[in-house]
C-alpha cells in the first residue's frame, strides 16, 4: 500500500501531536500521519514513553505541542497536571487525550465514546451478563460505558483489591480478585494479556469460557487479532477488537487536534495502513 504518511517537509509551522505510553506502538502514529498526508495538513505525530510524567506534560505545554494521546499507565496520574477536564474525562476521572490551547491543557476521554458506540453498533442486549478483567483507566472507560448503556449484571476481576473493588462499587457491579471458573455471556479483556511483547501468547480467558460466551471484547489493539479474539472468531462469536476501539477513539482525537473530521474513505485508508489488511473487513462498521 502507498505510504500516505510521508511528508514532503517539516518546518517551523508544522504542528506536533504525540502520544505517551509505557509501551509505545506504531499504529497511532501511522494512522494520524496518514490522515495528515491525505488531507494535506502540516502536522506530524510521534509516539513517546517517559519515566517522568510531570516533565513530559510540562514539555507539552512549553513547546506548544497541539495534542497528546495518553495510554496506560498514565490515564489517571496525568489529571493533576492538567488545567481542566472535559465532561467525558471528568465523569470517569480518566484521561486519554490532552488538547493544548495556547498553553491551557484540557483532558478528554475518547475511549469512553468509542466503547459506547461499538457496543451499541453490535446490538448487544444490555441484559447480557459480562465478566471484565482489569481495573485501570481503560477499564473505567469500558465499565462506565456499559453502565450508561444499561448493563446491570457484571463482574470486575482484578487482583488489585483497592482498584477492583472501588471500580465495581462505583458503577454498581460485583468484584472478584481472581478469574472464576464460570464465564459469562460477554467476556471483556482490559489487561495487557495478548498484547505484543512478553504476554503475546496469553489468553485473557480460558478456552472453556471463550467457547461458552456469546460476545468477546478485547481492548488490546496490538495485534489487531489477539489470541482471545482469534479463538472467539474461530468459534463464531460476536467480536469487538481493540483495533476497532483505537481507530474510533483516534478519529475523535484527530478532530479535537485539527478541527477537521476526515471522510469515511480517508479513515478506511488510514486504518488499513495502520493496522494491516485484517482490519479492512471490520471498517464498514466504524465509519
Amino acid at each position: 500500500m502507498t505510504d500516505f504518511s510521508a511528508k514532503q517537509s517539516i518546518g517551523r509551522d508544522t504542528r506536533l501531536c504525540m502520544s505517551l505510553s509505557a509501551r509505545p506502538g506504531n499504529a497511532g502514529s501511522r494512522l494520524h500521519n496518514t490522515l495528515y498526508g491525505l488531507l494535506g495538513l502540516d502536522y506530524v505525530y510521534k509516539s513517546f514513553s517517559t519515566t517522568d510524567l510531570p516533565a513530559a506534560i510540562g514539555g507539552l505545554r512549553a513547546l506548544g505541542i497541539r495534542g497528546c494521546a495518553i495510554s496506560m499507565p498514565f490515564k489517571e496520574a496525568v489529571i493533576p497536571l492538567l488545567d481542566g477536564l472535559e465532561d467525558s474525562a471528568r465523569a470517569i476521572d480518566s484521561v486519554n487525550t490532552i488538547v493544548n490551547d495556547d498553553g491551557v491543557l484540557t483532558g478528554y476521554n475518547t475511549d469512553y465514546t468509542a466503547v459506547r458506540d461499538l457496543v451499541s453498533r453490535r446490538g448487544i442486549d444490555p441484559a447480557t451478563p459480562f465478566l471484565l478483567r482489569g481495573s485501570g483507566g481503560m477499564a473505567k472507560a469500558v465499565v462506565a460505558a456499559l453502565r450508561d448503556l444499561g448493563f446491570r449484571e457484571g463482574t470486575v476481576v482484578a487482583r488489585n483489591a483497592e482498584a477492583g473493588q472501588g471500580l465495581a462499587a462505583q458503577y454498581g457491579f460485583r468484584w472478584l480478585p481472581e478469574l472464576p471458573e464460570a464465564g459469562a455471556a460477554m467476556l471483556v479483556n482490559v489487561t495487557p494479556l495478548g498484547m505484543e511483547g512478553a504476554q503475546a501468547e496469553e489468553l485473557a480467558f480460558t478456552p472453556a469460557q471463550i467457547a461458552a460466551c456469546d460476545v468477546a471484547f478485547d481492548v488490546v489493539a496490538q495485534p489487531a487479532e489477539t489470541p482471545f479474539i482469534k479463538a472467539a472468531l474461530a468459534g463464531g462469536k460476536t467480536v469487538i477488537s481493540g483495533a476497532e476501539v483505537i481507530v474510533l477513539q483516534a478519529i475523535e482525537q484527530f478532530v479535537l487536534y485539527t478541527g477537521i473530521r476526515p471522510s469515511a474513505e480517508a479513515v478506511k485508508a488510514a486504518a488499513t495502513f495502520a493496522h494491516g489488511p485484517k482490519m479492512a473487513p471490520r471498517l464498514n462498521d466504524l465509519v
